[in-house]
């Protein structure tokens, strides 16, 4: 039997199209121009009122480099992250940088990540680095940040402290729980973990992790972030105690209004702003090609001492008031400086 024709060019074109569909294949010549001047940002949520300071810092920056900030907001009720990252990909977008996304879980698959790079999009994380990975990385030395609040509580005259967190398939959240063990075991308290209760990075989740914490003595609590720190003070006051009186608190964040809560919350600062020039520095040299830093940059952050801590309740009435000023992690502005270091 003789081998069929050649298709006709109509029939080549026709085969080649029906392929192209199937395949959800562009071809170059029809693809969208290179957004060059737009960077994708993909944060968890916007109800943390951390998540939109990073985004107003990250606009800010971007704009006055000429950029536009194409923010992502991947909820647990609408897309995902993976659904934004193929959307910058098809988007043709300049670089994205990810904050507390999926490369923060030590569970997760992150190879999607490499894909965003074979496409030659520049990319950075925050909070956090994914171990073995070549993505850049900036975050805020989340050890050391714990171990400057356990320190503040326990020169206080705290002996029961405890640890509100989230899950600990975060990095962040173990890290935390590295250094909170480390700060307690300077001062001779081992065997802590009937101490560190895993919620949810909420009120409600700092409400009810406070519960349990409160119920088992502590006098005592660094929460992980602000907004759990604020659902540990009502925990405490919904059982008649007092805050700083009977139960001190300590935040994470320090975003604008922990200043203006009653009593204004002592909390570890966050450098967001340092943390976006990092990861906009990095991101534009690879934008640009130049050579740029893989490894992952810890930034300190700084105790704030406000309102929510004071000297333990036993000892109170016979010492006089003393303000704590951690030599290791100092107190106030001057306490920004880097620790150069990797999440492994």
């Amino acid at each position: 039997t003789p081998p069929p024709p050649p298709p006709t060019t109509l029939e080549a074109d026709r085969r080649q199209r029906q392929m192209c569909i199937r395949d959800r294949y562009t071809p170059a010549a029809l693809r969208p121009s290179p957004r060059e001047g737009v960077v994708g940002l993909i944060v968890p949520e916007l109800d943390n009122p951390i998540f939109p300071k990073f985004v107003q810092s990250v606009e800010a920056r971007l704009l006055t480099s000429g950029y536009l900030c194409l923010l992502c907001c991947a909820t647990r009720l609408g897309a995902t992250e993976d659904d934004y990252l193929d959307s910058l990909v098809d988007q043709r977008v300049a670089g994205v940088i990810v904050i507390s996304g999926r490369h923060a879980d030590v569970t997760a698959d992150h190879t999607i990540y490499d894909h965003i790079l074979e496409r030659g999009i520049a990319l950075v994380t925050v909070n956090s680095a994914m171990p073995g990975s070549v993505v850049a990385a900036v975050s805020t030395d989340d050890r050391h940040a714990t171990m400057a609040a356990y320190r503040h509580l326990s020169h206080l005259g705290h002996e029961r402290i405890g640890l509100l967190t989230g899950p600990d398939c975060y990095t962040p959240v173990l890290r935390k729980i590295e250094g909170f063990r480390k700060a307690a075991a300077e001062v001779g308290v081992h065997g802590v973990d009937d101490l560190i209760v895993e919620t949810i990075f909420t009120l409600d989740g700092g409400y009810a992790g406070a519960q349990r914490l409160i119920g088992a003595g502590v006098t005592g609590i660094v929460a992980a972030s602000d907004m759990m720190a604020l659902g540990a003070i009502r925990a405490a006051r919904d059982r008649g105690l007092a805050v700083p009186d009977d139960v001190s608190v300590v935040g994470f964040d320090d975003t604008e209004l922990m200043r203006f809560t009653d009593p204004p919350l002592t909390t570890v600062h966050q450098p967001v702003t340092r943390i976006v020039d990092h990861a906009v520095d990095v991101l534009f040299a690879q934008i640009q090609g130049q050579p740029y830093d893989r490894a992952e940059r810890l930034l300190a952050g700084e105790l704030i001492v406000r309102g929510t801590t004071a000297r333990a309740p036993a000892i109170a009435t016979s010492t006089p008031p003393h303000e704590y000023v951690d030599q290791d992690q100092p107190v106030g502005p001057a306490a920004s400086r880097d620790a150069a270091g990797s999440a492994r």
